[in-house]
């Protein structure tokens, strides 16, 4: 006897590809300090970014062989921690100096919908994929990242406690990087707090980590991607909210998502994105997903690593 399972069609959705280009180049990440120093400080830090955005383009094209690289670029503006002017006084004053260092912004999102983007709970949801892995020996006595908003590359030190009469305190021990090579990085990543209101503030690290899996094209939505770069038509808002998330600024830009992800960051973002490798090494990422990407790549005869954090790499370069 064998059994019959009926399914609705329906009922699983479709895992729906996007169009990828070889590399996503990110032209900066900056905060309300950055657009408040005005022009010239704009004008100074894409004047930095520039040689290595020529670097990380021709890398691409030496990747893609006979191929044209396809390569988009980016800039990730801070509308989550703190609200600021205004998208019609910041944005052209941002694509001017980028224009001036030589440099065109094909996309332009907005850090807040990496929380939430329209009525999904894009944070929420990549939160709700972490696997925390087990470090050796571990008997699971800590309460687990999805509790305490803490994801650990490792095993953190006991915690000490006050001794009860007549026993010995425990004796103090190292935390231990779980991949560690001869000597531990030991990182722990707050993935967020709350507010005295009870509302969960996800960190700066973790919707970097968002961001990314965003460029990589893997953020999908009952099957659907949840960034569609929207293009740009007319005058710039005067509130953030009536900026969609993601604006094609280039009607012929090549695809937002990549293959592979290069960000030309300042040099105080390296924390930062030491624990976004954390985050991205234990999320489960969407499997339908990778596995389009892996084929459509492999059929490109550009292979990309399984890893989803070895995708993301960075020039990291001297403040402005």
């Amino acid at each position: 006897m064998t059994e019959a399972v009926f399914r609705e069609t329906t009922a699983e959705p479709r895992t729906q590809a996007v169009p990828l280009s070889h590399l996503s180049l990110e032209l900066g990440h900056l905060y309300m300090e950055d657009f408040e120093a005005g022009p010239e400080h704009l004008r100074r830090h894409f004047a930095r970014v520039r040689p290595w955005a020529e670097a990380a383009r021709a890398f691409a094209a030496d990747r893609a062989g006979r191929r044209r690289a396809r390569v988009s670029t980016c800039f990730l503006v801070d509308d989550y921690f703190t609200r600021f002017a205004s998208p019609a006084e910041v944005v052209p004053m941002l694509l001017a100096e980028a224009e001036r260092a030589g440099l065109t912004v094909d996309y332009l999102a907005r850090e807040s919908a990496c929380a939430v983007s329209g009525k999904v709970p894009v944070a929420e949801a990549v939160a709700g994929r972490i696997v925390e892995e087990p470090p050796p020996g571990s008997y699971g006595h800590r309460p687990p990242a999805a509790q305490t908003g803490w994801l650990a590359n490792g095993v953190r030190s006991p915690t000490a406690r006050a001794p009860q009469a007549m026993r010995q305190a425990a004796v103090w021990e190292p935390p231990r990087e779980t991949a560690a090579r001869r000597h531990s990085v030991f990182l722990d990543v707050e993935l967020w707090n709350e507010t005295p209101d009870g509302e969960r503030l996800w960190s700066c690290p973790f919707l970097a980590a968002v961001w990314q899996l965003a460029r990589l094209g893997l953020l999908r939505h009952q099957g659907e991607p949840v960034f569609d770069p929207q293009p740009h038509t007319g005058a710039f808002p005067d509130e953030w909210d009536d900026l969609p998330p993601l604006v094609r600024l280039d009607p012929r830009a090549d695809p937002f998502a990549a293959y592979r992800t290069c960000s030309v960051l300042p040099s105080r973002f390296l924390p930062v994105e030491h624990a976004v490798r954390v985050v991205l090494d234990q999320t489960d990422v969407d499997r339908e997903a990778l596995r389009q990407i892996a084929e459509r790549s492999a059929g490109e005869g550009v292979p990309v690593p399984g890893p989803v954090a070895d995708r993301v790499s960075y020039v990291f370069c001297e403040e402005t």
